[in-house]
C-alpha cells in the first residue's frame, strides 16, 4: 500500500515467486528476493521474504540482518525463533540459547514458543549437551494429545534427542507418535522407525529403471555391431567387384 501501483505490482510478483520456489528451488527464490529488495527495501514484507530466502540458502548472517530490519519496521516478535536459529547457523549456539531466555519469548504465540523450544534444544545439541536437549523439549505441548501443526516436529525432535542419549526404546515410541501426528509428511519419522526396526526398503521403480537402462544399452551395442558388420560386408563386396574388373582389364591388355 505504501508503493506506487506499478511498483507495487512488480514487487508483489517477485514475492509470489519467492514463496512459490522457496522449498524446491531456494537459489531461484533468493534471486527473486534480491530483485524485490532492490525495488522496495523499506517494505517490511520484502525484508522478511529476503530473510527467509537467505535462510533457505544457508546465508545466515544475511538472513539475520533482514529479519532484524523487518522486526524494527513492524515491532513484531514473531521472527524471534528463526533469528535465534540464524545464530545457530552462524556457529553461535550460546547466543541462540540466550535468546530463548529473553522476554520476547513470552510474547510469542503457542506455535512460536514451540519453535523457540526446538531452536533451544538444537543449540543444546550443538554445544554437546545432549541430556539438556532432552529436558528442554519436555513440555506441556509435548505431553498434549491434541494434534497441532507443530506437534509432529516437536515429537520428532524429542525422539531424536532421546536417541542421542541412548534411550532407543523411548525414541522409537516417540517416532511412532510423530508419525501419527505427521499428516502433512513434514518429517521422515517413518524412515527412522524402519531404521530402528531393521527394515530395509527396496526401491522397485529404481530397479526396473536400471534393468530397462541396461537393456537399452545392450540393444544399442547390438545394433551398432550389426551396422558395423553390414558396413564391413559391403566393403568386402566392393573389393571383390573391383578385383574382377582389374582381372578383366588385364585380360584385355594381354
Amino acid at each position: 500500500m505504501s508503493l506506487p501501483r506499478t511498483l507495487a505490482e512488480d514487487v508483489a510478483r517477485n514475492l509470489v515467486m519467492v514463496a512459490k520456489l522457496l522449498d524446491e528451488e531456494p537459489e531461484q527464490a533468493y534471486a527473486y528476493s534480491r530483485i524485490a529488495l532492490r525495488l522496495a527495501s523499506r517494505v517490511a514484507a520484502v525484508r522478511e521474504a529476503a530473510g527467509f530466502a537467505s535462510y533457505a540458502t544457508g546465508k545466515y548472517a544475511e538472513a539475520l540482518a533482514e529479519f532484524r530490519a523487518a522486526r524494527r519496521m513492524t515491532g513484531s516478535v514473531e521472527l524471534w525463533p528463526v533469528m535465534a536459529d540464524c545464530e545457530r547457523g552462524m556457529g553461535r549456539p550460546e547466543r541462540a540459547l540466550a535468546m530463548a531466555g529473553e522476554p520476547e519469548v513470552q510474547k510469542l504465540d503457542k506455535a512460536g514458543q514451540v519453535e523457540m523450544r526446538l531452536v533451544a534444544a538444537g543449540a543444546r545439541k550443538d554445544m554437546g549437551q545432549a541430556e539438556a536437549a532432552v529436558v528442554t523439549l519436555q513440555s506441556p505441548e509435548l505431553a498434549s494429545h491434541s494434534v497441532q501443526p507443530w506437534t509432529a516436529r516437536l515429537r520428532y525432535a524429542y525422539a531424536d534427542a532421546l536417541l542421542d542419549v541412548g534411550r532407543e526404546a523411548e525414541a522409537r515410541e516417540w517416532f511412532a507418535k510423530a508419525l501419527e501426528a505427521d499428516q502433512g509428511g513434514t518429517t521422515n519419522a517413518s524412515d527412522r522407525l524402519a531404521e530402528l526396526d531393521g527394515v530395509e526398503f527396496t526401491d522397485v521403480l529404481s530397479e526396473i529403471e536400471e534393468v530397462e537402462d541396461a537393456k537399452d544399452t545392450e540393444d544399442a551395442v547390438t545394433e551398432e555391431k550389426a551396422e558395423e558388420d553390414a558396413e564391413a560386408g559391403a566393403g568386402a563386396g566392393a573389393g571383390e567387384v573391383q578385383d574382377e574388373g582389374a582381372d578383366a582389364e588385364g585380360g584385355e591388355r594381354k
